[in-house]
């Protein structure tokens, strides 16, 4: 008897201790909706062999043509020696390139190729569409919140 009203109130805790600590920490619930969202996205993108992080960068680089890799590497929050490896898959697959600057030769500006302003356009309504069915549990007036409160976090 004692056994099966014990097995009862475990059934009600969370899986284990850990979690039961996590859920009431919004960093782990950012960390799991981000992991869920980017899942879903790398599905959806891998039609054309692209990863998230090359996919920020095609849109990036679309917003400021002639950019150079420092300035890429922050607006993608990432450190600029990984800038390189995926610039350099990009130029390989020739959906965006670099461009040697007039003023400082040891400068290159990036560019988006005619392939990549084409596929980027195909991709955005990917991304965009991937987003939605991601998130399909919160209506419009949710998602527009939490990506306000989000947006506020970030650029705090």
């Amino acid at each position: 008897m004692a056994r099966s009203a014990r097995t009862t109130d475990t059934a009600a805790t969370p899986a284990t201790p850990a979690e039961a600590v996590l859920e009431d920490l919004l960093g782990y619930a950012l960390r799991r909706a981000q992991l869920k969202l980017f899942q879903h996205l790398i599905g959806r993108l891998s039609a054309h062999d692209l990863r998230p992080a090359q996919f920020s960068a095609l849109a990036v680089i679309e917003q400021n043509p002639g950019l150079m890799q420092a300035d890429l590497a922050r607006a993608l929050a990432i450190e600029p020696p990984q800038v390189v490896p995926l610039l350099n898959k990009l130029e390989e697959r020739a959906l965006a390139v670099r461009v040697r600057c007039k003023p400082d030769k040891r400068s290159y500006g990036i560019f988006l190729s005619k392939a990549g302003e084409a596929l980027l356009k195909e991709l955005k309504q990917i991304a965009s569409d991937s987003d939605r069915e991601a998130t399909a549990a919160l209506d419009d007036e949710e998602r527009g919140q939490l990506l306000r409160l989000l947006t506020k976090i970030y650029q705090e």
